[in-house]
């Protein structure tokens, strides 16, 4: 567990990683996968465990063979535990594809494209 809420880490799939966020949807996770793993980290992404206890009560009309469930929500995390994501874009440590720095806004996903000579504290975002 870490100190503070700022820098978490766990193991994910046996592996001891820095999560980068929890409780997050498919289309954010790839995202995030895709513009880490461009930034040269290994992520490791699984599907969220939630820590409150619930209690499943079996249907008696319900089959013997359920359906699949597919995660509704992931955690991503990257190996190199020391990464913090409040640093790394705050440091302009991260580019986008183009090569332009990630901005907050743009790895929040509030705009489809890093607009780095934006000052964060100017944006209207």
């Amino acid at each position: 567990m870490a100190i503070n809420k700022n820098h978490l880490f766990d193991d994910l799939n046996g592996v001891k990683c820095a999560i980068v966020e929890s409780d997050i949807s498919l289309h954010r996770a790839e995202f995030l996968k895709q513009l880490l793993e461009l930034n040269s980290f290994t992520v490791v992404m699984i599907p969220f465990v939630s820590t409150k206890k619930t209690v499943v009560v079996p249907d008696a009309n319900a089959s013997a063979e359920a359906p699949a469930v597919v995660p509704e929500t992931f955690t991503v995390g990257v190996t190199d535990v020391t990464f913090n994501s409040t640093n790394a874009i705050f440091g302009r440590l991260l580019k986008s594809k183009d090569g332009s720095v990630v901005t907050m806004a743009y790895w929040q996903q509030k705009e489809s494209v890093s607009n780095d000579h934006v000052p964060y504290f100017d944006s209207k975002i």
